[in-house]
């Protein structure tokens, strides 16, 4: 089921890889930026310090981090104008959007599948990274709220929040969260309803999060993988929603 929306309620989508750590991605990175820089035009490089939590012993004495926990983790970034960012580390690299509302509708003007490909493809043939120990790819979703009423939202939306129990107007936060398996793949799918208070108005929202993941898979296919696990968090996304949402989304 491909459908394009004119207010479609995805909010962002990422997708990750993650591989053994490649200790020459320092030297890689600047061949990469070559081949991306027209997409990918503003970089930056910044660094991640480990998160160590202070432990005092028995003697009152504080514990200092091991030396591994003192070194920091580059992190190379690339900004497109058009609202797509990439971070490469020496062991992963995800592409983050804000803009793209489809993954590979022929109609639609941007393809998150296309911006995956015209990175990875340079990547891998500069790396020669043979496996990948993770692969995922995630979509998270602002989906609308017609009342704050329990019959009403089920007409909307094919929920499994426990609303014979907990009733909506009564609840400041309600949320589900599951892990399966779908084939040889996975899907973390959640569910969301918060009420946010801010000063003197309260607003209500409904968030959907799929993460679908393989592990241990061959680079050369990357791509179908990623197909396949937009494949499972499609079939989820439009198990949850009903035609309300739908009609509300404008398809196109």
């Amino acid at each position: 089921m491909k459908y394009l929306f004119k207010k479609p309620t995805v909010k962002k989508v990422i997708f990750q890889i993650k591989f053994p750590s490649l200790f020459s991605m320092e030297l890689k990175v600047g061949e990469l930026q070559d081949k991306i820089i027209r997409e990918f035009p503003e970089s930056s490089l910044s660094y991640i310090h480990p998160m160590f939590l202070t432990q005092i012993g028995p003697e009152g004495k504080k514990i200092e981090p091991p030396k591994e926990l003192t070194n920091v983790e580059k992190v190379w970034q690339f900004i497109s104008p058009k609202g797509y960012r990439l971070n490469v580390l020496i062991n992963s690299l995800d592409i983050s959007s804000d803009l793209h509302k489809s993954y590979d509708n022929p109609k639609a003007e941007h393809r998150f599948r296309d911006v995956i490909e015209s990175v990875l493809e340079p990547f891998f043939s500069l790396t020669r990274i043979p496996n990948l120990n993770r692969i995922g790819l995630r979509y998270i979703d602002e989906c609308p709220i017609p009342r704050i009423d329990d019959s009403e939202f089920k007409k909307w939306y094919n929920t499994v929040l426990p609303l014979k129990r907990f009733s909506l107007t009564t609840t400041n936060e309600m949320s589900f969260r599951t892990v399966t398996k779908v084939d040889k793949y996975y899907l973390m799918y959640s569910e969301n309803f918060i009420l946010i208070k801010d000063k003197n108005k309260m607003t209500h929202k409904f968030l959907l999060d799929f993460d679908g993941y393989a592990e241990n898979i061959p680079s050369d296919n990357y791509l179908n993988i990623t197909d396949k696990l937009h494949q499972i968090i499609s079939d989820c996304y439009f198990e949850t929603i009903k035609k309300p949402a739908i009609d509300r989304m404008k398809p196109l």
